[in-house]
């Protein structure tokens, strides 16, 4: 239960006590920032929301069976979720957190649910200490920016696949801050590189001091010998032109051959520097639905061209001249630039960001959004075409966007996990204009815009983090009659719904229970749910899985002798039950337990996990 998020509180409590890190201060270097100790220490606590699937949206016919998932709340919670079914799974993490600019809206929030003496039992803090930590509340300084970002860094570091890496955006705000907290929590040896965006071309011409054309990404990866970045176009060589008039005159690529790079998919005949197109052509996830026929003085002949072809190679349009690149299986990839920019690799600007909102919204609905072009490449550094792409400061998901553009564009089967946290739109805006409440809601309205534009029907699941309020329990114990069997008077599955937690979500309380339950034990969001039938009690178990839920009331005799019945039977196979203690009387589950104890085989033995 919960390995992952287990794991990481190991291993924070290994070196909670910050503020006293002798090895560090033996060695004389260290990131010491009020907030520190106290950063580690929620790293490892457990979430206190649930997963409340949007069954509405998901349950559509373009949504029932994807892949791609969107959350809507708190990132930190939602990677705490995360980190116990996706630990090891991520490829890409591209995030653009707050710039902490002092005018990005950045306030460090906390609800600081541990009193002094809580703080001074657990993290050893003074009262003078107490007193800092609780002053970074509502701050933008730089310590309470860095208590914001440590828990995340290190849970994404957790996620990340052994030969996975982190793209993090910053400005020079936090640059050096990143840098250093980075270095201690991926390990400075595991630093990539330092990319230089060049995020504009026409940068403020009043600045007094720098006209700043560039923002950065950092780059770590998971193990300093499980990385390597592709730089876009992979070595091979350009398509062999002869001036001489002594080669072939025409070359035929057939409609198999695999192409990429070709602006909008189409070119029209006609003359491109040296080369001559002799038909219209449409390019659709990277093939060509017509042979595409070159007129000019080329070196290679058609019988070569065809070995190639048949071999694999690729061909990359690098220009709207035609110019093209090979590439043969196998070939070593270029090592790409720092600089990421038009001239290098044909990466917009923000000023190209913002055309591409104009052009899905009608108005400029978000401000600084990147580029669809800087993370379809920042992904193309280092995901395969079948890998999971994590941005947990969505914004307005330009990442889910790149995502379903790269897979249009040479037909990959990559998914995409967003976190968007469900922050109020300003007042008076142009997205308050236009009916948006919070910046979720525009994130997910660009994903479904995106995909009828670009054709993409892969769809996603939507799903909310919730807090149950602690009256709601409360209540419900206040309730108990100790005339009745069950421990409650009242079911406690309800109070976990949609509707009672008024996140305006249709979801049953078993629903949310269910689904928190299955992604805390390790199972995918998406992971397909079978029933089992045990007299008139259903029961669920994760596809392919030897474990079963109770969740509901009403288990009794009669379904404890079919579920041993099924066991002895060998119809199927459990290892463990995860019950909900309130669903059951003490008589039914005493029952349940002596069965399960005195009639299976040792090599039969259930495990039974009670949850309340």
């Amino acid at each position: 239960m919960w390995e992952g998020l287990q794991a990481v509180r190991r291993e924070i409590e290994e070196s909670v006590n910050t503020v006293q890190d002798n090895e560090e201060i033996r060695d004389g270097f260290q990131l010491r920032f009020v907030g520190k100790s106290y950063a580690k220490f929620v790293t490892g606590l457990p979430s206190e929301t649930v997963l409340v699937p949007d069954n509405d949206w998901n349950n559509q016919e373009q949504n029932k069976d994807s892949q791609n998932i969107f959350i809507t709340g708190d990132n930190l919670d939602a990677l705490k979720h995360l980190v116990n079914a996706y630990s090891g799974a991520i490829n890409v993490i591209y995030i653009d957190p707050p710039y902490n600019t002092g005018t990005d809206g950045f306030i460090y929030k906390d609800n600081f649910n541990f009193s002094n003496d809580d703080l001074k039992q657990k993290l050893g803090f003074t009262d003078t200490e107490v007193a800092r930590l609780r002053a970074l509340d509502g701050k933008c300084s730089h310590s309470a920016w860095l208590t914001f970002m440590l828990p995340r860094l290190v849970l994404a570091k957790r996620l990340l696949s052994n030969d996975g890496a982190i793209f993090i955006s910053i400005d020079d705000n936090e640059y050096a801050n990143l840098k250093r907290i980075c270095d201690e929590i991926f390990d400075e040896s595991n630093f990539i590189a330092s990319f230089n965006w060049m995020k504009t071309s026409t940068p403020p011409s009043l600045s007094k001091n720098v006209r700043k054309k560039f923002e950065y990404v950092l780059c770590y990866c998971k193990q300093h010998d499980g990385v390597g970045l592709n730089g876009g176009v992979v070595e091979g060589g350009d398509m062999p032109l002869l001036n001489d008039g002594n080669a072939f005159s025409t070359l035929r690529f057939d409609k198999d051959s695999v192409f990429f790079r070709i602006p909008d998919g189409r070119y029209t005949a006609g003359r491109y520097d040296r080369v001559q197109l002799e038909e219209d052509i449409v390019i659709k996830n990277g093939k060509s639905l017509t042979d595409i026929v070159l007129s000019g003085n080329f070196k290679w002949k058609q019988i070569t061209l065809d070995e190639e072809i048949k071999e694999g190679t690729i061909f990359h349009v690098k220009t709207e001249k035609f110019a093209m690149r090979y590439e043969r299986v196998g070939e070593r990839i270029k090592v790409p630039s720092n600089i990421i920019s038009k001239e290098e690799c044909n990466v917009g600007t923000n000023e190209d960001a913002q055309k591409e909102i104009l052009t899905l919204f009608g108005n400029k609905i978000m401000d600084y959004p990147k580029p669809v072009s800087l993370i379809k490449y920042i992904i193309n550094m280092k995901a395969s075409d079948k890998d999971i792409i994590l941005d947990f400061f969505a914004g307005s998901a330009t990442t889910a966007h790149a995502v379903m553009q790269l897979n249009k564009d040479d037909g990959g089967n990559r998914k995409y996990i967003i976190v968007q946290w469900d922050e109020p739109v300003k007042s008076g805006s142009e997205a308050e204009n236009q009916g948006f409440k919070t910046i979720d809601e525009i994130s997910r309205e660009r994903i479904k815009r995106a995909a009828d534009q670009i054709g993409d029907i892969s769809g996603f699941k939507h799903y909310k983090l919730a807090k149950v309020a602690d009256d709601l329990i409360l209540d419900k114990i206040d309730e108990f009659d100790p005339n009745k069997t069950n421990l409650l008077s009242d079911d406690m599955v309800s109070p976990f719904s949609g509707e009672a937690l008024g996140i305006g979500v249709n979801a049953s309380g078993l629903d949310t229970l269910l689904t928190t339950w299955m992604v805390d034990d390790g199972f995918p969001i998406n992971t397909k749910v079978e029933e089992f039938k045990f007299g008139n009690y259903i029961a669920y178990s994760p596809h392919g899985s030897r474990r079963l839920y109770f969740i509901l009331d009403g288990w009794d005799s009669d379904a404890t002798r079919d579920l041993l019945n099924n066991i002895g039977c060998n119809e199927i196979s459990v290892q463990t039950i995860i019950l909900y203690n309130y669903s059951f009387s003490f008589t039914t589950l005493t029952e349940l337990k002596n069965n399960l104890k005195s009639v299976l085989d040792d090599d039969k033995k259930i495990e039974i996990i009670e949850r309340f």
